[in-house]
């Protein structure tokens, strides 16, 4: 906790009798018979895991530290009814080969019950890169569906009316070209770009610490961020400006209270940009949302999900005065874990995955993405795909969890490490804030050793067998590593590049080329200045100028980032 400590549980001083009388009886005599599996018990963040927690243990303020869903600090919950009147958005992650390919992949994902769209782009799309440049060759299509132009992007939502679905879109660097081209479709379509509803994830800083698909300078690459916040707050209101990610984040190595940390800490970065340049603080964090990843310690990701709520409400209320309480509020997606999927035994993976969800539905997500049992082999099959989101649906409509808000609150447990977690992850801010804030911590290396130092002791605890992975490091079977054992497995099709580049080929001998130049010369001057980028981009993008088109107008006005190491 951040504030004064409450005074001690009351009766304290008797329940530690108590205790001290049951370790001398019946404790001591058990552990003089089985001892213990190890020593010391503690959490991947380092976090000791006691033998039993008392009320003693637990010292929560119930109406500063807890309150009521839907209220102030929101640990219990961002709307006061949770899943008891809207379940979470159940969007299954999603997107390869072509546009025709990935639509029929969407359909069908809709057609078994998914609730909202999340869209996978290839590794060219996320750099910036058309199909057909030569720097895209092999990749295309690989890890994400292939989007160079506004023709792609019809495509990929034929036959789908975005006013009535939601769509996450997993892009950073080139956020304010995919988002343009969203909107001109649903402007094709007849929806005014008020009712659109959705998430473009338009987070540089992670891609900088942790994911590497950066495009341009950190100063130039703010200026984007925040041109998109002013223009959805103008004309795109429904949404959601930024995921600000920690997902990526866990995926390099980081602890549960890492995540947390520098997750909010890139948060408070983007916030003060944004003042900065002019917004008022009630008129774009009510859009600012997150992404987190759901680990395998189901009590320890609950407890993380509680404390960053809670951390996020305070700093936003008490840091940066925010008045609305919709500001204060931490709205965020979960995806489970896709570093804890194994190639060995993947049918396990589907279990890893249910607690990993369990854990993100009991720590009150608002939206999940479920992992498939085979994605540590290749992009999942539709079948895997189906027991994914049938994991989702599980959990929603048959487990119970989903009928009480903030079930687990009053756990020993679970209260004394959220409580654990927001401290760490105060501490952790704190730190940053001494450097310089979230940017100068990332230049001077900090983060990325803190996560590597991470990272390497878990890989330690796994090569030592003190971390059991179960198929991996104990209970073997009697296959190689990657097997597929009759798996079926989902193969893109390695011409795919081909038809991609014969497309844009047609696309740009039809298209009005003077048009096209007219708009990225535009764009060109735009840039050189301080004017908001994102209208002269939609102008670009409905002319049907490319998405490397685009980022290479501004790659030439801004530079491109290079990385340097932090060992």
């Amino acid at each position: 906790m951040t504030d004064s400590q409450p005074a001690a549980h009351p009766g304290a001083a008797h329940l530690q009798e108590l205790k001290q009388e049951w370790e001398s009886a019946s404790l001591e005599d058990t552990l003089s018979r089985y001892p213990e599996r190890r020593p010391h018990f503690e959490t991947e963040s380092g976090i000791p895991v006691e033998r039993v927690y008392t009320p003693a243990d637990v010292e929560v303020d119930y109406a500063r530290d807890l309150g009521f869903p839907g209220d102030y600090p929101f640990t219990r919950g961002v709307q006061p009814t949770m899943y008891r009147g809207r379940l979470w958005t159940m969007r299954q992650y999603a997107g390869f080969g072509t546009a025709e390919e990935t639509n029929e992949r969407y359909k069908y994902l809709l057609e078994q019950g998914q609730t909202g769209l999340s869209v996978a782009f290839d590794l060219p799309t996320q750099i910036g890169y058309d199909a057909d440049d030569p720097i895209a060759a092999g990749e295309v299509g690989k890890v994400g569906v292939s989007i160079s132009s506004l023709e792609d992007m019809e495509t990929l939502f034929e036959g789908i009316p975005l006013d009535k679905v939601s769509t996450s879109m997993t892009i950073n660097a080139p956020a304010t070209v995919l988002l343009a081209m969203y909107i001109a479709v649903g402007k094709k379509q007849g929806v005014d770009p008020g009712k659109l509803r959705g998430t473009v994830q338009n987070d540089i800083l992670k891609e900088y610490i942790a994911r590497g698909t950066y495009i341009y300078p950190p100063g130039p690459s703010m200026r984007l961020i925040i041109d998109l916040f002013a223009y959805c707050n103008d004309r795109v209101p429904h949404w959601n400006t930024i995921s600000i990610s920690g997902y990526h984040i866990r995926e390099a190595g980081s602890t549960a209270v890492q995540e947390v940390a520098f997750t909010l800490a890139n948060a408070v970065a983007y916030v003060e940009a944004a003042l900065r340049a002019g917004l008022h603080i009630d008129d774009f964090a009510p859009r600012l949302s997150f992404f987190f990843n759901a680990h395998n310690n189901l009590l320890e990701e609950v407890a993380k999900f509680r404390a960053a709520r809670r951390l996020w409400a305070r700093i936003m209320r008490d840091r940066f005065g925010a008045e609305d309480p919709k500001s204060w509020t931490l709205r965020f997606h979960t995806q489970t874990a896709g570093s804890m999927l194994t190639a060995q035994q993947p049918e396990n993976n589907v279990v890893r995955v249910a607690l990993q969800a369990l854990a993100a539905a009991l720590g009150g997500t608002q939206s999940l993405h479920t992992n498939s049992r085979d994605e540590a082999l290749s992009l999942p099959t539709e079948e895997a795909v189906q027991i994914a989101l049938r994991t989702q649906q599980i959990i929603a409509y048959e487990s119970g969890v989903a009928e009480s808000v903030d079930p687990l609150a009053g756990s020993y447990l679970v209260e004394k490490w959220t409580d654990e977690i927001e401290r760490r992850a105060h501490d952790y801010i704190a730190k940053i804030d001494a450097l310089g804030g979230a940017m100068m911590a990332i230049e001077q290396g900090y983060v990325q050793r803190e996560i590597q130092d991470s990272a390497y002791r878990w890989q330690r605890a796994v090569d030592s067998n003190d971390k059991v992975i179960v198929g991996v490091n104990r209970f073997r079977a009697d296959v190689q590593p990657g097997s597929t054992a009759g798996m079926e497995i989902l193969r893109v099709d390695p011409a795919v590049g081909e038809r991609q580049e014969e497309r844009l080929s047609a696309l740009r001998a039809r298209r009005d080329a003077a048009a096209v130049a007219e708009s990225l010369e535009r764009l060109r001057a735009a840039a050189a200045g301080d004017d908001n980028l994102m209208p002269l981009i939609v102008d670009a993008v409905e002319n049907y100028a490319t998405l490397g088109e685009i980022c290479g107008v501004l790659r030439d006005a801004f530079g491109e980032y290079q990385a340097s190491t932090t060992f």
